[in-house]
């Protein structure tokens, strides 16, 4: 990423998706552009957007039976080779210690890309017997993948994300739990982010390296590209016979684990940007808005009244949402754009008039509708609105999604909707790698999710061969 300077105003999104994205990161004060290429920094009000993310994860998580832990950032290469699938996968990306204190080190230590390696060594001290298992364990860190071309979130060169691993005594249960979390990926995408999704498994070639079978969500984005936010993945043995994730089973056999991993980055804020924003900046879910409620007091000269009563607001919103007090010296019409632009749910004006009435006007962001409230009633009726909110985001997305997803039978229409690249194209198709390939070589589209089994008689969209499956193909991020 090139240092960018921030701009007074941002680029209408249907005008300039890309542009516009990265304008409203800026000025909404979510990111700035670091020294250090691929890297931004995440500003307070952007790490506050991700804290809240995280909590609805890492409530569901632990309400799950899953456990935060930390494993290092360091990771010695004989441990990353030992899976040799893994590390083709990754090679590309991985970045390498080669020297530390002014010595150069006996043996590279890699950056993590991902964590399988080093969490896989330390499973194997910790599992002995079947009453250890299953592990069910967490982790909030950041990883290094050495990307060329970077946006801030949807890629980066170093990003925050959290990556789950697992190991069970049996493939049946490894399989329940990769859906399991897969499930709360869609829950949180959908229910509160309000973002839809589709989720289901990905081809062979889209798989995560070393695994039996990925799983993963989907959003579809306004320029018609898929966007990954989310994967869970069924390893089978593979790993535990390459890091000796063994146990004494019940009948007294030594057997390998089975493992899973899932995971969930800061991408999923790129996708909430692009979901939900328009002309004026971001709109935020209410949910994980750092501010729900902004109150701008409208002052003239010589009153005494606005500031106490908007005080009074602010103390009794505290209790039941998340409000800020803009008293600064800017005029009003200033502070209404830069709410706008940062995407508080709901804006509230108290001026002279409305304190003499007993009421306050109340902007909502999704909609920019005004109402009027009486002031008793507010605390009340904040609440609710935020609700209407979420729920008029959601409907509205899903709406979207709906309108850019096609189903095509023929080769033809199969080709001519993936080249117009204006959203998902659900269609049969033959599940081998090689006609994926040619289609991704002509239409520069893959696979994103199998939907399911193919309808009998049916045949692949594209080849003309028998269809095993239905699956959805886009462009993707």
């Amino acid at each position: 990423m090139q240092e960018k300077k921030q701009v007074k105003s941002i680029p209408r999104k249907g005008d300039d998706l890309s542009e516009w994205y990265t304008q409203v990161c800026l000025r909404a004060q979510l990111v700035d552009y670091t020294p250090v290429r691929g890297c931004i920094a995440l500003r307070p009000y952007g790490f506050a957007l991700w804290e809240l993310i995280q909590a609805e994860f890492d409530k569901r998580f632990k309400a799950t039976g899953h456990h935060n832990a930390y494993f290092p950032l360091l990771i010695p290469e004989s441990l990353l080779i030992k899976e040799a699938e893994h590390v083709e996968g990754f090679a590309p990306e991985v970045a390498w210690v080669t020297q530390g204190g002014g010595e150069e080190l006996t043996e590279r230590l890699a950056i993590r890309p991902t964590s399988e390696a080093i969490i896989g060594t330390m499973y194997s001290r910790w599992i002995q017997s079947h009453r250890d298992l299953p592990v069910l364990i967490n982790q909030w860190c950041n990883v290094v993948r050495w990307e060329k071309a970077t946006r801030p979130f949807l890629r980066t060169l170093e990003f925050l994300w959290q990556e789950g691993h697992t190991v069970h005594a049996s493939e049946a249960e490894a399989a329940e739990e990769v859906q399991r979390m897969l499930e709360i990926y869609r829950e949180v995408a959908e229910d509160v982010l309000a973002m839809p999704v589709i989720k289901g498994r990905k081809s062979e070639n889209e798989r995560f390296a070393g695994a039996v079978a990925t799983y993963a969500i989907e959003a579809l984005m306004p320029d018609g590209k898929a966007l990954q936010a989310g994967t869970s993945h069924e390893f089978g043995q593979n790993f535990s016979k390459a890091y000796d994730i063994k146990f004494t089973d019940v009948d007294e056999q030594v057997k390998f684990g089975y493992t899973t991993s899932w995971g969930v980055s800061w991408r999923i804020i790129g996708g909430l940007i692009m979901t939900h924003g328009d002309d004026r900046g971001l709109v935020l879910p209410p949910a994980v808005a750092p501010y729900q409620v902004a109150i701008v007091p409208i002052m003239k000269t010589g009153d005494e009244t606005v500031m106490p009563a908007a005080v009074q607001l602010r103390n009794t919103l505290a209790s039941v949402v998340r409000v800020t007090l803009d008293d600064r010296e800017q005029s009003p019409g200033w502070k209404f754009s830069e709410w706008e632009m940062r995407g508080v749910p709901l804006r509230v004006e108290i001026g002279p008039r409305d304190v003499a009435q007993n009421v306050v006007t109340v902007v909502r962001r999704d909609t920019l509708e005004k109402s009027t409230i009486p002031f008793d009633d507010v605390a009340a009726r904040v609440p609710a609105l935020l609700e209407e909110i979420r729920a008029s985001l959601a409907a509205r997305a899903r709406k979207e999604l709906d309108a850019h997803t096609v189903v095509a039978t023929d080769r033809a229409a199969f080709v001519e909707a993936l080249k117009r690249q204006d959203g998902f194209v659900l269609a049969p198709w033959c599940e081998r790698s090689e006609c994926e390939l040619d289609i991704k070589a002509e239409t520069s589209a893959v696979t994103r999710v199998i939907a399911g089994p193919a309808d009998p008689g049916q045949v692949c969209a594209y080849c003309g061969k028998p269809a095993k499956v239905k699956a959805y193909f886009a462009r993707s991020y």
